[in-house]
């Protein structure tokens, strides 16, 4: 009998010293979330969810960029109020509505792995339905980029962890730089500063290439294309003679300036075609410089997986691409986020856009 309550008095104890025991800030028992990536549980009334213009349903449902076929950037799924529970609190991503008279104004706040990890909780706050409605559509895209960074901050840590060791090689060869591809990444062809990468299947694909930085003009959507069409024509060709790699309709590629580990990026997205050919498929670019060697240095992802859905291949890819270590650089920490988003920032960065 003494045994029995000597051993559980050590259950006890280990218990209390394991929830008391933090590592990274977390405790050690903290739950694993659930959900599946880019999946996003809404709590939220009747009269938010479904009334009005179900402003933020519009924002979650719209598509995600650069793909040949509509795809949608997130799964939803919608709780009321009283049901988010014990067991609903461990989900991966969460958005919190909280509309009450004591605010003033709309405003975003958020939690890192309060109830599980990883997790993410944004509690969006207005003090009424109107005030609401026009906060989450005006900032549709904060949203939207907000969770989508969570997830992919959450693949460059799998990535960190387990990688393919060939890209990681030929990339330290060929360019002495390092980036993280994803493990399936066992096939290659070289070329004169040139890396072509792909898996098995070959719907998964990595290219990077390098030339001498000139200007800034170098960083221009038409020098872009033109210099990616020029580097696929050379590298990868198609089955027949006359046949290669191009850029679809250049009317629909999108640039914009990002930020990675603090500094410039140019990024790209499109769709790229085989000349003579019907085969195609959505890519994403960064284009970097590398000061130490006066050189600009391009990653990018593709895609060649017709008739099927197309969405987390290429997002995997995205962030595989943030984890680019050039020869002066840190490796990768994370895509930031931040911890202060309200409306008075997000105005002053639309005004300086």
């Amino acid at each position: 009998m003494m045994k029995r309550i000597t051993f559980c008095l050590n259950f006890v104890l280990m218990l209390v010293v394991l929830a008391s025991c933090k590592q990274g800030g977390k405790s050690l028992i903290t739950p694993i979330s659930s959900g599946r990536p880019y999946e996003v549980l809404v709590v939220a009334d009747d009269a938010c969810w479904l009334g009005g213009d179900s402003a933020l349903f519009k924002v979650l449902d719209t598509d995600v960029p650069g793909l040949p076929q509509a795809e949608r950037s997130f799964r939803i799924s919608r709780i009321l109020p009283d049901h988010f529970d014990r067991v609903m609190r461990i989900f991966r991503n969460i958005i919190y509505v909280d509309i009450q008279d004591i605010y003033t104004q709309g405003k975003f706040k958020y939690t890192r792995d309060a109830y599980a990890s990883p997790q993410m909780i944004m509690t969006i706050q207005a003090p009424d339905a109107k005030t609401f409605s026009e906060f989450v559509t005006r900032n549709g895209q904060v949203i939207i980029d907000f969770f989508t960074r969570a997830e992919m901050n959450r693949q460059i840590n799998l990535l960190r962890d387990k990688h393919s060791p060939l890209v990681s090689a030929k990339v330290g060869s060929l360019f002495d730089c390092d980036i993280w591809m994803p493990t399936e990444m066992n096939s290659y062809k070289e070329g004169k500063n040139f890396l072509w990468a792909s898996n098995n299947m070959n719907d998964m694909n990595f290219v990077m290439y390098s030339y001498p930085f000139h200007d800034k003009d170098t960083f221009t959507k038409e020098y872009f294309i033109h210099k990616r069409d020029s580097v696929m024509k050379i590298n990868i060709p198609g089955s027949e003679e006359g046949m290669y790699m191009e850029t679809a309709d250049s009317t629909l590629v999108d640039v914009r300036n990002i930020a990675v580990k603090g500094d410039y990026a140019f990024e790209a997205r499109g769709l790229w075609e085989m000349h003579n050919d019907a085969m195609g498929g959505p890519f994403v670019s960064h284009v970097r410089v590398d000061r130490a060697n006066a050189r600009v240095i391009v990653v990018e992802g593709f895609v060649y997986k017709p008739e099927k859905l197309k969405r987390d291949l290429m997002r995997k890819l995205d962030a595989a691409l943030y984890t680019l270590k050039l020869p002066t650089e840190k490796e990768v920490d994370e895509i930031p986020v931040d911890n202060s988003i309200d409306e008075e920032k997000i105005k002053t960065e639309s005004e300086q856009k």
